[in-house]
């Protein structure tokens, strides 16, 4: 007998709500799209002609006064309301999933995970880039020795956008919690921390390059691990020429890998996982090398075939823990860890300083 899916209530309908969450949650089984709240008009009629069976509310209020209907609270609203929408969900006793940055203190994430484990709640953090085509493909690779022990981490998330878009998210106010480095930081320092484990020094640059910019647009990150590994983290926007999205060096090989996973472009081109049969899978001409000595760039090295991104498997993963089936697959504390390594980045780029953890 199929269960009942568990109804789930978005809060935020644009490009984190509209092009992530609500496609992944319609196409995971188990779960049901059942209200998108945005006080956008033209936002909620796009919701509607998307997923014709949801309903639309203007406010999280209206959400929290449906609290017995609901099974599961998203939140991808802007980052500023991350803390105060989730302690009020939390308190009306729903379980909940914020996307990163779960706050901007380190502090209140633990504040957060400590208000659900007290009632008892789900709280999980959408690390949607754990998912990553060259991430699991790399999980892999180290797993199984491939590289021997890993040196050196180089992971780039840049783009070539020379003008500024404005909103929030480039805003230089401190309360939006905007900039490089608690957006796409939040992706790479999560990623180093899942691959190579706790930090114990932190060095970091962040530039304003862009005319009119008013928070970082171009950050360094330099990590280093308890393990000994040394990662070093790029984010930019100011990127006119990209390097490898990864190049790991290991005392066996080395395993570089360019280009983005493609699960982004085809969520933001309407494409939908439940409808896609290869989905996340990635060209073969894009495939990364492992070898030695060679430049990848010259056909060095042995092509390594990308595993499948797999975003879905998140939203799964949270149905799993929502019934009791499997552990959460990100949790706040998690967060608050790689929380803990931005907020020393940002110290240590403004006070030229290399910071102990």
């Amino acid at each position: 007998m199929t269960a009942t899916p568990l109804r789930v209530g978005l809060i935020g309908y644009g490009l984190a709500g509209s092009v992530f969450h609500a496609p992944l949650i319609a196409a995971t089984e188990g779960l049901a799209l059942d209200t998108v709240v945005t006080s956008n008009p033209e936002r909620q009629q796009q919701a509607r002609a998307e997923f014709p069976d949801v309903t639309t509310a203007a406010s999280p209020d209206e959400l929290f006064d449906r609290v017995g209907e609901l099974d599961l609270v998203v939140i991808a609203s802007p980052n500023k309301t991350h803390v105060p929408l989730a302690t009020a969900a939390l308190k009306a006793g729903l379980p909940v999933v914020v996307d990163k940055p779960i706050a901007g203190t380190a502090a209140e994430a633990r504040d957060l995970a400590a208000l659900a484990e007290e009632r008892g709640l789900l709280l999980s953090v959408f690390q949607n880039r754990r998912w990553d085509n060259d991430f699991l493909t790399l999980r892999r690779l180290l797993a199984d020795g491939e590289l021997g022990d890993a040196w050196r981490f180089e992971s780039r998330f840049e783009r070539w956008r020379p003008q500024t878009k404005g909103g929030w998210r480039e805003s230089g106010d401190p309360a939006e919690i905007g900039g490089l480095l608690y957006d796409l930081g939040s992706h790479v320092v999560d990623q180093a921390l899942v691959l190579f484990g706790p930090v114990t020094e932190v060095y970091a640059e962040a530039v304003v390059r862009r005319s009119g910019a008013e928070t970082d647009d171009d950050t360094f990150i330099a990590l280093t691990h308890a393990n000994g590994v040394r990662s070093h983290l790029y984010v930019s926007a100011t990127a006119a020429q990209l390097g490898p999205r990864f190049r790991v060096l290991g005392s066996r090989a080395g395993y570089v890998k360019y280009g983005l996973d493609p699960q982004e472009a085809a969520l933001r081109e309407g494409g939908r996982p439940d409808t896609i049969a290869d989905w996340g899978v990635e060209d073969e001409s894009l495939w990364g090398r492992v070898g030695s000595g060679e430049s990848p760039m010259s056909g060095g090295g042995t092509p390594v075939p990308t595993l499948p991104g797999d975003y879905p498997a998140y939203y799964a993963a949270v149905a799993d823990a929502l019934r009791g089936a499997g552990p959460n697959p990100v949790t706040a504390l998690e967060a608050a860890a790689a929380l803990d390594v931005l907020e020393a980045a940002r110290r240590s780029a403004r006070d030229k300083v290399t910071v102990s953890l």
